[in-house]
């Protein structure tokens, strides 16, 4: 991997600086990290580290979730896809959520675990024309 050689202070730092929101489980469905605590759409308690995922997720789409952990642990699933609108802002309008699932896997194909990536994408759908970086 590329990575490899950098610095962690500079994995972490590029890792907060992604404009989205990073959860990662182990093998174990323990909650290893997270990223953007401070501003996070979906936040969590720092006593969520260390929680089986089962105890800091949302009932209304636990079943879903596990669903698709399962399937990642038995190698059935890579990647989950789906989207919601989520009132980010109180009386203000929805905006688009985009949810991604992966599975995390070694070198040689065994399961380590799931990262959810989560990325408000409603300033994204919003573009037309095309502005070029010297614009």
């Amino acid at each position: 991997m590329l990575f490899d050689k950098m610095d962690p202070e500079m994995v972490k730092a590029m890792i907060e600086a992604l404009p989205a929101e990073l959860t990662v489980i182990n093998a174990e469905d323990e909650v290893v990290g997270w990223n953007k605590h401070e501003t996070r759409l979906f936040k969590r308690p720092l006593s969520a580290m260390g929680m089986n995922f089962r105890q800091c997720h949302p009932e209304r789409s636990l079943a879903m979730v596990e669903k698709l952990v399962s399937e990642m642990r038995a190698g059935t699933r890579e990647k989950a896809t789906f989207w919601i609108d989520l009132e980010t802002i109180k009386n203000e309008p929805k905006h688009k959520i985009f949810i991604e699932f992966y599975a995390l896997r070694n070198a040689r194909g065994g399961y380590m675990g799931c990262m959810e990536f989560t990325q408000d994408v409603t300033a994204v759908r919003a573009l037309e024309g095309q502005r070029r970086l010297v614009d």
